[in-house]
């Protein structure tokens, strides 16, 4: 698990920079943008740190997962003087941002104690994983990874809303892009919502000592979830990626720096997934089948 997560610290650091070095030099405009985004997520990093430590809850930067991104894109929209590219792009990320929180919300996540809220079960896991008993080791790892990499990943593949502003002007691709990235929106509800009622209705059996039936397995494996593994992931992932491709629809370049917050995503999500079926098929007999038969993210078409 260090190795893993000291590979993801590393490319946060190492790829943007990198990036952003063999690119052109940056305007004043986007380097002032910039250090202000940088400014906020300082302080979100030392909050989300400061706060999982006393209260011994390590969900801090899932709460913010999706606020910061909003916050991010409407002050960018604001210091770039309200580019309309740039405010699609707030607007897209603000209806993001508020389905991800509600469903947060329903599962437990928020709390009025702000500190408090239901903490994501891997986090248990790892605790329990030789190197990581250790409180100096944990509280590293809490610093480095789950604060700093996962709250540097957020900033990061927000920013393409940075390098669209000031292009070429609003057109037909730009309504393509919005309407696709709300379809992997709307994808990724569903999703949740197939999940959230699986869930629900196995535990209100359990609870009633009534019949499991199908529920029996312990796992959703319908719906989306037959198709692929990880169904929400993959929207997730997918809504990212085409938020950058307004950057290309806006400059006419299919690479730049911006690229790095999507494509450092889909490794964060492999090793995320990664863990939780480690987990799951520790928990449920039949989840190899499932991993057997289903794909992870690209849909089975079967």
């Amino acid at each position: 698990m260090w190795k893993q997560a000291l590979f993801l610290i590393l490319t946060v650091l190492v790829v943007p920079s990198l990036a952003i070095y063999l690119e052109p030099p940056l305007d004043a405009q986007t380097k002032t943008v910039l250090i202000s985004l940088v400014q906020i997520y300082i302080a979100a990093t030392v909050l989300c740190f400061v706060v999982s430590t006393v209260a011994r809850n390590y969900s801090q930067v899932d709460k913010l997962w999706s606020i910061m991104p909003i916050i991010y894109a409407w002050v960018a929209c604001a210091m770039l003087e309200f580019d309309p590219r740039a405010i699609l792009m707030a607007v897209l990320v603000s209806i993001w941002g508020a389905r991800l929180t509600f469903n947060f919300a329903r599962r437990g996540g928020y709390s009025w104690r702000f500190w408090e809220g239901e903490e994501d079960y891997r986090w248990a896991e790892v605790r329990k994983r030789p190197g990581f008993s250790n409180p100096i080791a944990w509280s590293l790892f809490n610093l480095v990874f789950i604060s700093f990499y996962q709250m540097g990943l957020i900033l990061l593949f927000t920013l393409p809303i940075v390098k669209a502003a000031n292009g070429t002007g609003l057109g037909f691709a730009d309504a393509g892009l919005a309407a696709l990235f709300l379809l992997f929106v709307y994808g990724e509800a569903v999703a949740d919502r197939q999940q959230w009622d699986f869930q629900t209705e196995k535990y209100r059996r359990l609870g009633q000592g009534a019949p499991l039936e199908e529920y029996a397995h312990g796992f959703v494996n319908q719906g989306l979830w037959s198709k692929m593994r990880h169904p929400n992931y993959t929207c997730e992932q997918a809504l990212w990626l085409t938020f950058y491709l307004f950057t290309v629809v806006a400059t006419g370049q299919w690479l730049n720096w911006t690229i790095t917050g999507s494509v450092l995503l889909l490794v964060l999500f492999y090793n995320s997934s990664g863990l939780s079926e480690e987990i799951s098929s520790l928990k449920y007999p039949e989840y190899k089948s499932y991993q057997e038969s289903v794909p992870r993210f690209i849909p089975s078409l079967r």
